[in-house]
């Protein structure tokens, strides 16, 4: 059975992060989640939203770790040395950093070079178990909440990419919300 291509939109970015350097975001831009780690504040209003919504159709959605949401500069560099050498490791997979070719290890999951991130601006999100059901539901969904995807062979890494035109999914979540305030 073939599947269809995951929908990707090009992002646009909250003017608040602006200027912003990757990995080093503000606090004031950065919104703690409920079960662990940050989100750019309108990622984090539109994630919330969304998994609002999800749990209400049967289906739970969360990052696969603290670390699967914004990561520090310094957090995405100790993940990129543990996953890249500079010696060519014969799996064809490399990435351009300082100036150099770093080169796959066997046996690892690809990752952005530190600064080049989604996840360095609080935009991206690591979805666990993104397939069969929860990947259904993305599918039919996120984009209603003003997700899409960023790579075709990713299905787990989603990212915000309305900057500051809130989905009207999202603005009805957060007037819910205030209401029950």
């Amino acid at each position: 059975m073939k599947t269809s291509k995951l929908p990707i939109k090009p992002v646009v970015m909250p003017a608040h992060l602006k200027g912003c350097k990757p990995g080093k975001l503000d606090e004031s831009v950065l919104v703690r989640l409920e079960k662990g780690g940050k989100l750019e504040k309108n990622t984090a209003d539109a994630w919330n939203a969304m998994v609002a919504s999800a749990k209400f159709y049967g289906v739970e959605l969360k990052p696969t770790s603290v670390g699967d949401v914004y990561r520090t500069y310094e957090s995405q560099l100790a993940g990129f040395m543990d996953r890249y050498l500079l010696e060519d490791t014969g799996t064809g997979k490399s990435r351009k950093f300082q100036n150099k070719t770093w080169y796959l290890k066997k046996g690892k999951a690809p990752m952005a070079a530190p600064g080049s991130s989604n996840h360095n601006l609080g935009i991206a999100i690591d979805v666990a178990n993104a397939n069969g059901k929860i990947l259904e539901w993305l599918r039919a969904n996120a984009d209603d909440y003003g997700f899409t995807w960023e790579l075709q062979e990713e299905p787990w890494h989603i990212r915000y990419v309305c900057g500051d035109v809130i989905p009207a999914k999202v603005t009805a979540w957060k007037e819910a919300q205030d209401a029950t305030a």
